[in-house]
């Protein structure tokens, strides 16, 4: 029974893990706007979904490890979820400084997956009310 609720709710785990990632990455971008030479960064949400469900082929993506060639290098911290589908965003209007944050941009990104984030959410409460009724037989 638990091996079932678990596989019903992987895809939409994995989901909200990587919309909260996202809005990590759009975060940052926000409070860098003013940072020079700082570049704007998103996810690629269908490559990074893909990754976190295991899928193969050319979508998929492997995990980005640090490899240590000298006994004096330090050891990486725990590898950033979802690093291979993070892309540098592209750049509309350049900045003095070389930063590539569009404010706009980054606000309105930021409030749609917030608004997706709630809507998976939802969608998984949804699912756990059904769940719920089920298991009391009403």
């Amino acid at each position: 029974m638990i091996d079932r609720l678990e596989q019903d709710l992987s895809t939409l785990r994995s989901a909200l893990g990587v919309r909260g990632h996202r809005q990590e990455l759009l975060a940052s971008n926000i409070a860098n706007g003013d940072t020079p030479h700082f570049k704007a960064r998103d996810i690629d949400f269908k490559q990074a979904l893909s990754a976190a469900l295991g899928a193969s082929g050319a979508s998929a993506v492997g995990p980005v490890t640090l490899a240590r060639t000298q006994t004096g290098h330090l050891v990486g911290a725990k590898e950033m979820p979802y690093a291979s589908a993070v892309k540098y965003r592209a750049e509309y209007q350049g900045a003095v400084d070389g930063n590539t944050v569009n404010m706009d941009v980054e606000r309105a990104s930021f409030a749609e997956n917030a608004l997706q984030v709630e809507a998976l959410l939802t969608f998984i409460s949804g699912r756990f009310r059904t769940m719920q009724t089920a298991i009391q037989g009403q």
